[in-house]
Protein backbone atom coordinates (compact mmCIF):
# COMPACT_ATOMS: atom_id res chain seq x y z
CA UNK A 1 0.00 0.00 0.00
CA UNK A 2 1.07 3.78 -0.66
CA UNK A 3 0.78 4.74 3.01
CA UNK A 4 3.25 1.83 4.01
CA UNK A 5 5.69 2.28 0.96
CA UNK A 6 5.79 6.01 1.62
CA UNK A 7 6.15 6.05 5.57
CA UNK A 8 9.10 7.65 5.83
CA UNK A 9 7.33 10.81 4.10
CA UNK A 10 4.79 10.72 7.01
CA UNK A 11 7.59 9.98 9.38
CA UNK A 12 8.88 12.97 8.59
CA UNK A 13 5.19 15.30 8.58
CA UNK A 14 4.86 13.94 11.89
CA UNK A 15 8.52 14.57 12.73
CA UNK A 16 8.17 18.44 11.24
CA UNK A 17 4.68 18.99 13.48
CA UNK A 18 6.34 17.51 16.90
CA UNK A 19 9.55 19.62 16.97
CA UNK A 20 7.26 22.63 15.72
CA UNK A 21 5.11 22.31 18.76
CA UNK A 22 8.12 21.57 21.01
CA UNK A 23 9.53 24.60 20.12
CA UNK A 24 6.21 26.59 20.86
CA UNK A 25 6.08 24.94 24.52
CA UNK A 26 9.37 25.91 25.48
CA UNK A 27 9.82 28.84 24.05
CA UNK A 28 6.70 30.40 23.46
CA UNK A 29 5.45 30.53 26.78
CA UNK A 30 1.67 29.38 27.19
CA UNK A 31 -0.26 31.38 29.20
CA UNK A 32 -1.67 29.55 32.69
CA UNK A 33 -5.12 30.16 33.24
CA UNK A 34 -6.14 30.52 36.83
CA UNK A 35 -6.57 27.19 37.38
CA UNK A 36 -2.79 26.69 37.46
CA UNK A 37 -1.53 29.87 38.50
CA UNK A 38 -4.02 30.91 40.58
CA UNK A 39 -6.33 34.01 40.99
CA UNK A 40 -9.77 34.59 40.61
CA UNK A 41 -13.32 33.97 38.89
CA UNK A 42 -15.76 36.51 38.65
CA UNK A 43 -19.44 36.32 36.27
CA UNK A 44 -21.96 38.80 36.07
CA UNK A 45 -24.88 38.58 34.41
CA UNK A 46 -26.72 42.04 33.20
CA UNK A 47 -30.62 42.60 33.43
CA UNK A 48 -30.60 44.83 30.22
CA UNK A 49 -28.21 44.54 27.13
CA UNK A 50 -24.75 43.27 27.69
CA UNK A 51 -21.97 45.84 26.84
CA UNK A 52 -19.36 45.53 24.18
CA UNK A 53 -15.92 43.79 24.91
CA UNK A 54 -14.83 46.86 24.30
CA UNK A 55 -16.30 49.01 26.65
CA UNK A 56 -16.02 46.70 29.57
CA UNK A 57 -12.03 45.95 28.68
CA UNK A 58 -11.75 50.03 28.72
CA UNK A 59 -12.84 50.47 32.28
CA UNK A 60 -10.97 47.74 33.36
CA UNK A 61 -7.51 48.79 32.08
CA UNK A 62 -8.05 51.39 34.20
CA UNK A 63 -7.39 48.99 37.30
CA UNK A 64 -4.46 47.77 38.41
CA UNK A 65 -5.57 43.99 37.59
CA UNK A 66 -2.50 43.15 35.39
CA UNK A 67 -3.20 39.90 32.63
CA UNK A 68 -6.66 39.20 32.90
CA UNK A 69 -9.25 37.56 30.30
CA UNK A 70 -12.67 38.73 29.75
CA UNK A 71 -15.18 36.34 27.98
CA UNK A 72 -18.54 36.62 27.03
CA UNK A 73 -20.63 34.30 28.17
CA UNK A 74 -24.22 33.02 26.98
CA UNK A 75 -26.17 36.07 25.50
CA UNK A 76 -25.85 38.35 28.68
CA UNK A 77 -22.99 37.32 31.50
CA UNK A 78 -19.59 38.34 31.18
CA UNK A 79 -16.44 36.11 32.65
CA UNK A 80 -13.92 37.65 34.04
CA UNK A 81 -10.13 35.91 34.97
CA UNK A 82 -7.76 37.83 36.88
CA UNK A 83 -5.21 37.73 39.57
CA UNK A 84 -6.29 36.83 43.32
CA UNK A 85 -8.56 39.46 44.18
CA UNK A 86 -10.19 41.04 47.70
CA UNK A 87 -13.29 41.65 48.60
CA UNK A 88 -13.22 45.51 48.00
CA UNK A 89 -10.96 45.09 44.87
CA UNK A 90 -14.36 42.89 43.71
CA UNK A 91 -16.53 45.72 44.50
CA UNK A 92 -14.91 47.90 41.96
CA UNK A 93 -14.22 45.62 39.46
CA UNK A 94 -17.85 44.93 39.46
CA UNK A 95 -18.40 48.29 39.29
CA UNK A 96 -16.42 48.67 36.47
CA UNK A 97 -18.26 46.21 35.10
CA UNK A 98 -20.96 48.03 35.16
CA UNK A 99 -19.86 51.11 33.53
CA UNK A 100 -19.67 52.85 37.25
CA UNK A 101 -23.23 52.10 37.91
CA UNK A 102 -24.97 52.61 34.52
CA UNK A 103 -25.98 49.12 34.00
CA UNK A 104 -27.81 46.75 36.81
CA UNK A 105 -25.77 43.48 36.76
CA UNK A 106 -26.07 40.42 39.44
CA UNK A 107 -23.06 38.47 40.49
CA UNK A 108 -23.68 34.96 39.05
CA UNK A 109 -20.67 33.64 40.63
CA UNK A 110 -17.04 34.58 42.51
CA UNK A 111 -14.50 31.95 42.93
CA UNK A 112 -10.80 32.36 44.21
CA UNK A 113 -7.69 29.89 43.91
CA UNK A 114 -4.81 30.24 45.38
CA UNK A 115 -1.32 29.78 44.11
CA UNK A 116 -0.72 26.64 46.48
CA UNK A 117 -4.13 25.31 45.00
CA UNK A 118 -3.28 26.48 41.30
CA UNK A 119 0.26 24.16 41.95
CA UNK A 120 -1.68 21.33 43.31
CA UNK A 121 -4.18 20.89 40.26
CA UNK A 122 -1.34 21.35 37.80
CA UNK A 123 0.29 18.31 39.37
CA UNK A 124 -2.82 16.45 39.27
CA UNK A 125 -3.33 17.01 35.90
CA UNK A 126 0.37 16.12 35.28
CA UNK A 127 -0.66 12.46 36.74
CA UNK A 128 -3.93 12.14 35.15
CA UNK A 129 -2.72 12.41 32.16
CA UNK A 130 0.23 10.19 33.18
CA UNK A 131 -1.87 7.33 33.96
CA UNK A 132 -4.25 7.48 31.31
CA UNK A 133 -1.39 7.27 28.98
CA UNK A 134 0.25 3.99 31.06
CA UNK A 135 -3.05 2.66 31.44
CA UNK A 136 -3.80 2.64 27.63
CA UNK A 137 -0.29 0.95 27.20
CA UNK A 138 -0.87 -1.73 29.49
CA UNK A 139 -4.23 -2.44 28.21
CA UNK A 140 -2.72 -2.60 24.31
CA UNK A 141 0.30 -5.06 25.42
CA UNK A 142 -2.64 -7.16 27.29
CA UNK A 143 -5.01 -6.87 24.29
CA UNK A 144 -2.31 -8.24 21.91
CA UNK A 145 -0.49 -10.40 24.62
CA UNK A 146 -1.27 -12.99 22.04
CA UNK A 147 -0.08 -11.70 19.01
CA UNK A 148 4.13 -12.82 18.84
CA UNK A 149 4.72 -13.35 15.25
CA UNK A 150 6.46 -11.43 13.24
CA UNK A 151 6.17 -8.25 15.74
CA UNK A 152 5.67 -9.01 19.57
CA UNK A 153 2.90 -7.65 21.08
CA UNK A 154 4.75 -5.07 23.53
CA UNK A 155 5.94 -3.82 20.26
CA UNK A 156 2.02 -2.47 19.50
CA UNK A 157 2.39 -1.08 22.83
CA UNK A 158 5.75 0.68 21.72
CA UNK A 159 3.67 2.02 18.45
CA UNK A 160 0.51 3.51 20.70
CA UNK A 161 3.20 5.38 23.38
CA UNK A 162 4.81 6.55 19.90
CA UNK A 163 1.29 8.16 18.14
CA UNK A 164 0.12 9.35 21.77
CA UNK A 165 2.86 11.41 22.20
CA UNK A 166 2.37 12.80 18.67
CA UNK A 167 -1.32 12.94 19.93
CA UNK A 168 -0.49 15.11 22.82
CA UNK A 169 2.55 16.87 21.32
CA UNK A 170 0.86 18.38 18.18
CA UNK A 171 -2.33 19.97 19.81
CA UNK A 172 -0.91 21.68 22.88
CA UNK A 173 1.75 23.14 20.10
CA UNK A 174 -1.01 24.24 18.20
CA UNK A 175 -3.20 25.72 20.63
CA UNK A 176 -0.07 27.61 22.34
CA UNK A 177 0.59 28.86 19.41
CA UNK A 178 -3.28 29.77 18.57
CA UNK A 179 -3.34 31.36 22.49
CA UNK A 180 -0.46 33.36 21.86
CA UNK A 181 -2.43 35.31 19.33
CA UNK A 182 -6.03 34.70 20.64
CA UNK A 183 -5.57 34.89 24.05
CA UNK A 184 -6.36 31.12 24.64
CA UNK A 185 -5.05 29.76 28.00
CA UNK A 186 -4.00 26.48 29.20
CA UNK A 187 -6.75 25.74 31.94
CA UNK A 188 -8.63 22.31 32.95
CA UNK A 189 -10.56 22.64 30.01
CA UNK A 190 -7.53 22.07 28.09
CA UNK A 191 -6.47 19.28 30.10
CA UNK A 192 -10.25 17.32 29.70
CA UNK A 193 -9.65 18.08 26.17
CA UNK A 194 -6.19 16.08 26.01
CA UNK A 195 -7.38 13.23 27.95
CA UNK A 196 -10.61 12.70 25.79
CA UNK A 197 -7.95 13.13 22.60
CA UNK A 198 -6.29 10.28 24.01
CA UNK A 199 -9.16 8.49 24.37
CA UNK A 200 -10.33 9.07 20.74
CA UNK A 201 -6.82 8.45 19.33
CA UNK A 202 -5.98 5.01 20.97
CA UNK A 203 -9.70 3.85 20.16
CA UNK A 204 -8.70 4.62 16.35
CA UNK A 205 -5.75 2.90 16.19
CA UNK A 206 -6.73 0.11 18.33
CA UNK A 207 -9.25 -0.50 15.37
CA UNK A 208 -6.49 -0.62 12.61
CA UNK A 209 -4.33 -3.26 15.13
CA UNK A 210 -6.96 -5.06 15.53
CA UNK A 211 -7.73 -5.64 12.12
CA UNK A 212 -4.04 -6.85 11.91
CA UNK A 213 -4.46 -9.03 14.31
CA UNK A 214 -7.04 -10.52 12.47
CA UNK A 215 -5.51 -10.99 9.33
CA UNK A 216 -2.43 -12.61 10.47
CA UNK A 217 -4.87 -14.94 12.60
CA UNK A 218 -6.74 -15.84 9.19
CA UNK A 219 -3.31 -16.15 7.24
CA UNK A 220 -1.77 -18.65 9.36
CA UNK A 221 -4.63 -20.81 9.61
CA UNK A 222 -4.46 -20.76 5.67
CA UNK A 223 -1.14 -21.37 6.02
CA UNK A 224 -0.84 -18.11 3.75
CA UNK A 225 2.91 -16.84 3.37
CA UNK A 226 1.79 -13.27 3.22
CA UNK A 227 4.80 -10.23 4.18
CA UNK A 228 3.93 -7.66 7.00
CA UNK A 229 3.73 -4.80 5.60
CA UNK A 230 1.61 -6.30 3.02
CA UNK A 231 -0.98 -7.05 5.82
CA UNK A 232 -0.53 -4.23 7.79
CA UNK A 233 -1.21 -2.07 4.14
CA UNK A 234 -4.22 -4.57 3.68
CA UNK A 235 -5.70 -3.96 7.01
CA UNK A 236 -5.07 0.28 6.57
CA UNK A 237 -6.97 -0.22 3.28
CA UNK A 238 -9.80 -2.02 4.98
CA UNK A 239 -10.11 0.33 8.10
CA UNK A 240 -9.36 3.59 6.37
CA UNK A 241 -12.59 4.25 5.79
CA UNK A 242 -14.09 3.75 9.04
CA UNK A 243 -11.90 6.09 10.28
CA UNK A 244 -12.32 8.93 8.14
CA UNK A 245 -15.88 8.76 8.17
CA UNK A 246 -15.77 8.91 11.83
CA UNK A 247 -13.94 11.75 12.09
CA UNK A 248 -14.82 13.56 9.79
CA UNK A 249 -18.41 13.10 11.60
CA UNK A 250 -16.79 14.58 14.58
CA UNK A 251 -15.07 17.08 13.02
CA UNK A 252 -18.29 18.59 10.87
CA UNK A 253 -19.81 18.84 14.30
CA UNK A 254 -16.72 20.32 16.79
CA UNK A 255 -16.36 22.79 13.57
CA UNK A 256 -20.81 23.87 14.24
CA UNK A 257 -19.54 24.29 17.73
CA UNK A 258 -16.54 26.60 17.41
CA UNK A 259 -18.05 28.91 14.50
CA UNK A 260 -21.76 28.86 16.53
CA UNK A 261 -21.31 27.37 20.01
CA UNK A 262 -21.04 29.78 23.00
CA UNK A 263 -17.25 31.81 23.75
CA UNK A 264 -16.62 29.60 26.54
CA UNK A 265 -16.57 26.29 25.20
CA UNK A 266 -14.89 27.72 21.50
CA UNK A 267 -10.79 26.77 22.82
CA UNK A 268 -12.13 23.40 24.44
CA UNK A 269 -13.46 23.11 20.85
CA UNK A 270 -10.59 24.31 19.00
CA UNK A 271 -8.42 21.86 21.03
CA UNK A 272 -10.60 18.70 20.05
CA UNK A 273 -10.44 19.91 16.70
CA UNK A 274 -6.65 19.82 16.27
CA UNK A 275 -6.65 16.71 18.52
CA UNK A 276 -9.00 14.96 15.80
CA UNK A 277 -7.03 15.51 13.03
CA UNK A 278 -3.28 14.44 14.82
CA UNK A 279 -5.33 11.14 16.46
CA UNK A 280 -6.69 9.95 12.89
CA UNK A 281 -3.25 11.30 10.89
CA UNK A 282 -1.46 9.08 13.68
CA UNK A 283 -3.71 6.27 13.46
CA UNK A 284 -3.05 6.01 9.66
CA UNK A 285 -0.22 7.33 8.93
CA UNK A 286 1.66 6.82 12.18
CA UNK A 287 1.01 3.86 14.08
CA UNK A 288 0.65 1.11 12.06
CA UNK A 289 3.74 2.13 9.32
CA UNK A 290 5.24 2.08 12.59
CA UNK A 291 5.07 -1.91 13.22
CA UNK A 292 6.64 -2.79 9.84
CA UNK A 293 9.24 -0.59 10.93
CA UNK A 294 9.73 -2.25 13.83
CA UNK A 295 9.27 -5.19 12.01
CA UNK A 296 11.97 -4.65 9.55
CA UNK A 297 14.35 -3.44 12.80
CA UNK A 298 13.59 -6.39 14.00
CA UNK A 299 14.99 -8.61 10.62
CA UNK A 300 17.97 -6.64 10.48
CA UNK A 301 18.78 -7.18 14.37
CA UNK A 302 18.54 -11.08 13.53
Amino acid sequence: MTIIKYRRIFFSISLFLVLISVFSIFFLKPVLGTDFSGGSILEVSYLSDRPSLDEVKEKLNSLSLGNYSLRPSSDSNFILRTREINDEEKTTVVNALSLDGALELSEERFNSIGPVVGASLKSKSYKAISVVVIAIVLFVTFAFRKVSRPVASWKYGVATIIALAHDILVPTGIYIIFGRYFGAEIDLLFVTALLAILGYSVHDTIVVFDRVRERLRINSQLEKNESFDKTVGESLRQTMGRSINTSLTVFLVLIALFFIGSESTRNFTFILITGIIAGTYSSIFLASPLLVTLEKLQKKKF
